[in-house]
């Protein structure tokens, strides 16, 4: 295919690599700073000539993993410690990058992969050194990986902010950034060769719990084909905070106690450094408080979220699509006790109840799978902690300090091509039968 492309914005130019192009740094939305700060996204405006996709763009502002502390300094090693994969820090972060194989040609429609990161919500970003698209393009899928705004940037609420529009809501801007992603995508990925007709959204951790809130959104609708959910499911158990708006703006309005402004206008004329600290001292105040500090996160709001994904998920109300879901062997909520005799945890449980959910209300029960394959290296790995799949799934074990053996790769070539393969047709692959309460069948990758 050709390294240029003409979008509705513009043209943009890709860097071509062996059997595919990779477009980076799209912007798909004005950059929200100064008076955009706390705003949904607006539309890019048209570029003229040829906007040069070379280069992954900026993260949006995060404290990343501290090296110094025992949960820091496992996850800086595995996924932060590479300075070449770490892009700066800006307000000015909501770009997006595509992998595109060369066999996307004129007329062609390739499935689409929609890729939203993790982080907690507040950090993150979609160049990750673990993430890439060359094992999808080998497989003719198209990738494609967002940044949007995370913490105090994008899910602060607050009644100041309400007062900015007519449905009288506020926080959720990652999502809605999520969402512009999505809409660009859905609107110029046939100029890529894409279909925009069969876009799967998958994210891990904060991107599955993302997910989770797209396809109970009003706002996508008949933009998502298929979803797939990775450590990151709430339909029942309390373990991942959903809020309503009015929870969402009491920690707003804690934060900005601490902060001593007294006027929006104070608060957006703050740098993003100044708002670090502070939220640093919200999440220790909430930490000592609530005994969590993830408090910064989507909030059902009747606009995004017209009620929380639990309830969605009771009411049946969410997308009626095809669905994957899994967790990793020492995931969120597992207890060290369970991990030890190899039995998943708690978000294993809720995926059950998320596939029954769906095979109750639209008769398309999910594919389920657990992932306790022990990584080679040291005694986390050997545990899969959460997140440990993402090598395999995105095939980039070629990065990974870890002594990868060949089990290893030939796990991530099942995993990508089940992976793919659900994106193409709806089926992973195989045996991979879907969880029903008459066939309660878990596909486990050991």
């Amino acid at each position: 295919m050709e390294r240029v492309i003409q979008t509705k914005k513009g043209r943009v130019k890709g860097v071509e690599l062996d059997g595919y192009t990779v477009f980076r740094g799209i912007p798909y939305a004005q950059a929200p700073v100064g008076e955009m700060r706390w705003k949904r996204p607006e539309p890019v405006e048209d570029w003229d000539g040829e906007y040069v996709a070379d280069t992954f763009r900026n993260m949006c502002p995060q404290n990343m993993p501290d090296p110094e502390t025992p949960w820091g300094a496992g996850y800086y090693k595995e996924f932060y410690s590479e300075e070449e994969y770490v892009p700066p820090m800006s307000e000015d972060c909501l770009y997006l990058n595509i992998w595109v194989p060369d066999s996307a040609q004129d007329g062609s429609a390739l499935p689409v992969a929609f890729y939203i990161h993790g982080g907690g919500f507040s950090g993150g970003y979609g160049s990750e050194k673990e993430f890439d698209g060359a094992a999808f393009c080998a497989k003719d899928v198209i990738l494609v990986t967002v940044n949007y705004r995370v913490g105090i940037f994008g899910f602060f609420a607050h009644p100041w902010l309400d007062e900015e529009y007519e449905e009288g809501v506020s926080g959720n801007y990652g999502i809605l950034d999520q969402i512009a992603a999505l809409t660009w995508v859905y609107e110029n990925i046939a100029a890529f060769g894409g279909d925009p007709a069969n876009i799967t959204v998958f994210g891990q951790s904060a991107g599955s719990m993302s997910t989770q809130v797209l396809i109970s959104s009003p706002l996508t609708r008949g933009m998502i084909a298929k979803a797939i959910l990775q450590s990151g499911v709430s339909c029942n158990e309390r373990i991942l905070y959903t809020p309503t708006l009015e929870e969402e703006e009491k920690i707003g309005e804690d934060f900005v106690q601490i902060t001593g402004a007294v006027s929006l206008d104070e608060l957006r004329a703050l740098s993003w450094e100044q708002l670090m600290v502070y939220k640093e001292k919200l999440d220790q105040g909430n930490f000592m408080k609530l005994k969590d500090a993830l408090v910064l996160v989507p909030n059902a709001d009747g606009y995004v979220l017209k009620k929380t994904v639990r309830d969605v998920w009771k009411d049946g109300e969410m997308a009626a699509i095809p669905t994957m879901a899994g967790v990793t062997l020492e995931d969120l909520g597992s207890l060290p006790e369970e991990v030890r005799k190899g039995n998943f945890g708690i978000l294993l449980e809720e995926c059950r109840r998320w596939s029954t959910g769906c095979a109750q209300a639209h008769g398309i029960p999910a594919y389920l799978y657990g992932f306790a394959h022990p990584l080679p290296g040291d005694e986390w790995g050997a545990n899969s902690f959460h997140s440990s799949e993402l090598w395999y799934v995105m095939g980039t074990l070629g990065r990974c300090w870890r002594p990868m053996q060949q089990e290893d790769y030939d796990l991530s070539e099942e995993m990508v091509c089940a992976w793919t393969n659900f994106m193409k047709t709806g089926e992973p692959s195989g045996d991979w039968r879907p969880y029903t309460q008459e066939d309660p069948y878990v596909k486990i990758f050991r």
